[in-house]
């Protein structure tokens, strides 16, 4: 599994670059804080794959980088795809690096 760091995403996002970040958290977690993601929780990932981008890198985020490798390993598994990418340490990595006062569920 490809993974990527909160600093290199970062870097993507201040350099306009063109990629699709997903957040698989509840949609009561994306709520309280987001990266501007598109929510798409974990249970229905498969279910709405249609909305996974397939020709350009996918970044798959959650609260800690659990539950989007699990979302990055079904959707390599079940549909082949290999654009996506895990955020190592999910929005904590984020919250730690970059902004210490974002509230997370």
């Amino acid at each position: 599994m490809k993974e990527i760091t909160v600093e290199a995403l970062k870097e993507k996002i201040d350099n306009g670059e063109d990629f699709q970040l997903i957040d698989v958290r509840e949609t009561f977690e994306y709520e309280v804080s987001n990266l501007n993601g598109e929510n798409i929780p974990l249970a229905g990932i498969l279910i709405e794959a249609d909305r996974i981008a397939t020709d350009k890198p996918v970044i798959i985020q959650c609260r800690s980088g659990k539950r989007s490798a699990a979302a990055v390993m079904q959707l390599e598994a079940q549909l082949g795809l290999d654009n996506l990418y895990n955020l190592q340490g999910g929005i904590l990595a984020w919250k730690e690096a970059f902004d210490p006062d974002m509230q997370v569920y």
